[in-house]
């Protein structure tokens, strides 16, 4: 089912002001925690933008700067866990006491009743791999398994979206000014642009690619940008009109999920200890066509898991 984040948020039309945090701030309303997400995510964003052209040189990546995870396809580089281990470290330094979960780093599997982290160092790992453009830092502060404030850091683009919960979403070109999101006001599913991802399994992409196969004919377009986090930004600032992908981790949704949330949208995110090998579906759309486009993935059986592969 659909989650409880509002469609909608009443909050006050101005922009957030943000102020220095500091370090062992326990406050755990979601202003507080927004701003160290910001914070937090902007230091792993740069970071990354430095490293990049230091281990991917004109030769090529260094020695043993890229390694294999779920299958050979999925990579993970030394800047992924360079950028965790900084994110840890500066989490551990504004909030000691809270439990962090990354997708380099592990962490709780069950959210915990506190405050919980999740933090993907490099969402679109493969495209930072490539050198494409698009790839981003999240992190979500979670309580009791809901998002309540996030930040995603576009690393290339210098764009940090970010939102607390019942506060908006908001982004900031370039360390500016803060600007309001909001989805788009398309009604008609016909001319929706839909933004989906793909798994690394060949068993899940076959079944994906049926569902994309249904799907083209009956919207716009599809894009594939290669990163959920930005995906779901996208739609929070009306660059596309909906979002869908199976097999999302909770560090793949925790931030863009709630900037969508904030922003308008309908979201649907999976249970906040599942991980991509239970293929739960991911789905974000302008309200204009949440229910059109939710009905349009039933009807394709898109709204059921695509569990990962059984055997590799």
């Amino acid at each position: 089912m659909w989650s409880d984040w509002p469609v909608t948020s009443p909050v006050d039309p101005s922009s957030p002001a943000d102020r220095t945090v500091t370090p062992g701030d326990t406050a755990d309303d979601p202003e507080t925690l927004r701003r160290i997400a910001v914070e937090v995510a902007r230091d792993a964003g740069r970071l990354v933008a430095r490293r990049r052209p230091e281990v991917f040189g004109p030769r090529g990546a260094a020695a043993d700067a890229v390694q294999s995870k779920s299958t050979r396809t999925d990579p993970v580089t030394v800047v992924d866990t360079e950028a965790e281990h900084r994110v840890r470290e500066l989490l551990r330094t504004y909030r000691p006491d809270d439990d962090v979960l990354g997708e380099e780093g592990g962490g709780a599997v069950r959210a915990p009743s506190g405050v919980r982290w999740v933090v993907d160092p490099i969402d679109g790992t493969v495209n930072f791999l490539y050198g494409l453009p698009a790839y981003a830092v999240s992190v979500a502060a979670q309580v009791n398994g809901t998002s309540v404030a996030g930040a995603v850091e576009d690393v290339v683009g210098r764009r940090t979206y970010a939102a607390a919960r019942g506060g908006g979403a908001w982004v900031s070109e370039d360390g500016g000014d803060w600007v309001r999101l909001s989805v788009t006001d398309v009604d008609d599913v016909s001319m929706a642009l839909v933004a989906t991802g793909f798994g690394y399994g060949a068993a899940r992409r076959r079944r994906q690619g049926e569902v994309v196969s249904g799907l083209l004919p009956r919207v716009r377009d599809l894009r594939r940008v290669g990163s959920a986090a930005l995906d779901l930004c996208m739609v929070a600032a009306g660059q596309v009109d909906a979002h869908f992908e199976h097999g999302l981790s909770p560090w793949d949704w925790a931030a863009g999920a709630l900037v969508a949330a904030e922003a308008g949208a309908v979201v649907r995110t999976p249970s906040p200890h599942s991980r991509s090998s239970d293929g739960e579906v991911t789905v974000a759309a302008s309200p204009g066509v949440a229910a059109a486009f939710s009905a349009l993935l039933d009807e394709l059986g898109a709204l059921d898991p695509i569990a990962e592969d059984p055997a590799r």
